[in-house]
């Protein structure tokens, strides 16, 4: 049990503004660091939810204010391992999906096409939600999961308290996307290329290769990150669902225009390539280290955002936020809840 002294000091309270300043540098990644791999989640739960069967990790009060976490690739829910005791110490209801594809999440039906598009992950979310009887939640997610958050808060915002969003406004525009980006930014990206050859199709579908893939992703981008092999096997166990290779594969090419999403989410995808702006209360965080922050302390991406707002940026941490400074998410969303 964490108390709140415990919680306090974990979170820098009064911390706030522009950078997250009892995480800041090299040191900071190291404090954050060492907790990782102390915690564990209760026994985890599952419940039919829409076209899955949806593990997920749960932690606080039953009654608590509900706030869902979402993970990124290639990661699970042990990104958030930290930052769940903590939210649960200050009353929060805390609930922490495996996405399709990943860990003890199954699609009940095997004809289902296994479908890695944005509107397809979301349209998940809100089946939990309802499976769960949650009218509306916090939601609070990096990579990946600050995309499928990003996605409920445009279009169901009515089912999003308030919004963390690790790097921002990550709705993809697939016209856009047809366009090259900056060599550095291309380079960051070379797994994605990767994945639309098939001998990354193959890589993904051998457990060796994978394993080593995966690895290779984390130690580049979170280059600060002093992680040891144990807290990477633990989340390398959800690599290991049945339809990982398959939905990873599909979410690379189809950002790429080089798989098609399925006709059911054409209408909320329509919506999406007109960017839509976000309204609910938001903060977003930009990882200093994380080789896909984009330049200019959330600028580029600001006007995506119409409703109560904060920016932070997390100095010395990469990609993985919420494992590698779980204090400062924490944080984040506790502000957010907050903010009017």
């Amino acid at each position: 049990m964490i108390n709140r002294r415990t919680f306090g000091k974990a979170l820098g309270l009064g911390a706030g503004g522009a950078v997250a300043a009892p995480l800041a540098g090299p040191a900071g990644a190291a404090q954050a660091s060492a907790v990782t791999g102390r915690t564990a989640f209760p026994p985890l739960k599952k419940v039919r939810a829409g076209l899955l069967e949806i593990g997920y990790a749960e932690a606080g009060p039953a009654h608590g204010p509900p706030v869902i976490c979402l993970h990124g690739w290639p990661y699970d829910i042990h990104s958030f391992v930290d930052v769940a005791p903590l939210l649960a110490a200050e009353g929060y209801r805390v609930i922490v999906p495996y996405l399709r594809g990943h860990g003890t999440t199954r699609f009940v039906s095997p004809r289902t096409f296994r479908n890695g598009q944005q509107s397809a992950l979301a349209l998940d979310i809100i089946a939990l939600m309802d499976a769960l009887g949650l009218e509306k939640a916090v939601l609070a997610g990096f990579d990946w999961g600050a995309r499928t958050a990003d996605v409920i808060a445009a279009l169901w915002p009515e089912r999003c308290k308030a919004l963390v969003s690790v790097g921002g406004y990550l709705v993809i525009n697939l016209e856009a996307n047809l366009q090259p980006l900056a060599p550095a930014t291309e380079h960051a990206w070379w797994y994605q290329y990767y994945f639309s050859t098939e001998r990354g199709r193959i890589a993904m579908e051998d457990k060796d290769k994978r394993h080593d893939l995966t690895r290779l992703v984390w130690d580049t981008v979170s280059p600060t990150w002093n992680f040891d092999d144990a807290t990477f096997e633990r989340t390398a166990a959800a690599f290991e669902n049945p339809d990982y290779a398959a939905i990873v594969i599909h979410n690379y090419r189809w950002r790429l225009s080089l798989a098609e999403g399925e006709r059911r989410y054409e209408p909320y995808e329509k919506r999406l390539t007109a960017r839509p702006v976000i309204t609910v209360p938001t903060v977003t965080l930009d990882a200093e280290r994380d080789p896909f922050t984009v330049p200019g302390g959330g600028e580029a991406y600001r006007d995506r955002f119409a409703g109560p707002y904060d920016h932070r940026t997390l100095n010395g941490i990469g990609h993985n936020a919420p494992q590698e400074a779980p204090g400062a998410f924490a944080r984040a969303v506790i502000d957010a809840d907050r903010l009017r």
